[in-house]
């Protein structure tokens, strides 16, 4: 159990730096292309790559779309799709660095919307610990201030976004299976994708056609990463390292696309990481309670 869990735990640092390298990609792209063309080809290839892998595990096409809740699986892939352009959209206006910061509270919101979403009961303790992550998400956005941008509001959207497809993935898997879902999320979203981003096709050079397939490529290596991540390992141990993300891409934006770490936002994500890894812990310590 436990050289699981240490594989399990440098299977998600893998993810995590994979993902932050397919962020990069996706700003440089998303700045010289519409947002929605790139996304939209980055489906293509994931959708193959859900296709392939969910018929893997159930043997067929139709038994991995086999669903009874078809409409609410098919909203949860196009929720996350539509959560991709915003987020991809926030790099471009932002910077890797004050939009993963902001991101970053999207833990906290699951938290928060567990109860509505999913008829959880949230203890004071993770109530406060979600009241004082949302401070250092004000520390961040600096609101009332001088330096404030309306656009940090896009990161924070795409973590409302991210955090209710989390919730829906967890209630739609109380009755199918994780391949089902993998598949329903795949497919639903490139054909919504590609419903909309072919409207907004534009000519790309060969050097970025290359960088369209690096995107890609991490893409579907990064979920094949976090699908073996919670194979060998149980989620409530791996999931604290998946922050990690935040610093692996931050890194990025520093010193690849020369972007500036402010002080408040480091002391606001800071404290949103703080507040989060709390809530994992409590949520960790009733799972143990309840067992």
């Amino acid at each position: 159990m436990q050289s699981n869990a240490q594989l399990g735990i440098w299977l998600m640092i893998a993810t995590t730096f994979v993902f932050a390298i397919q962020d990069g990609i996706s700003q440089h792209l998303a700045r010289e292309y519409n947002v929605l063309m790139v996304v939209m080809i980055r489906y293509w290839f994931f959708a193959a790559f859900v296709i392939f892998i969910a018929t893997r595990k159930t043997g067929s096409i139709r038994a991995a779309a086999a669903t009874e809740q078809p409409v609410l699986q098919a909203f949860r892939g196009v929720l996350l799709a539509a959560e991709i352009c915003v987020m991809v959209a926030a790099f471009t206006l932002l910077g890797l660095v004050e939009s993963h910061a902001i991101f970053a509270c999207y833990p906290l919101l699951i938290a928060a919307l567990s109860g509505p979403v999913l008829g959880e009961s949230v203890g004071w303790r993770r109530w406060a610990a979600i009241g004082v992550g949302f401070i250092g998400v004000l520390i961040i956005l600096q609101p009332g201030y001088t330096v404030f941008a309306p656009a940090a509001a896009v990161p924070l959207l795409s973590a409302f976004m991210f955090a209710l497809y989390g919730l829906l993935t967890r209630y739609v898997a109380r009755k199918d299976t994780a391949a089902t879902s993998f598949f329903w999320t795949g497919t639903s979203g490139a054909i919504v994708m590609t419903a909309v981003g072919l409207w907004f096709w534009e000519p790309m050079s060969r050097q970025d056609w290359v960088w369209m397939a690096s995107l890609c490529v991490t893409g579907a290596t990064g979920h094949w990463l976090l699908i073996k991540c919670y194979e060998v390992s149980e989620a409530n141990v791996v999931q604290p390292f998946a922050y990690l993300q935040l610093v692996f891409a931050s890194m990025i934006g520093l010193f690849i696309f020369n972007e500036t770490l402010e002080t408040h936002v480091a002391i606001g994500a800071a404290i949103v990481v703080a507040a989060g890894l709390f809530t994992l812990f409590r949520a960790r310590k009733r799972a143990a309670k309840a067992v």
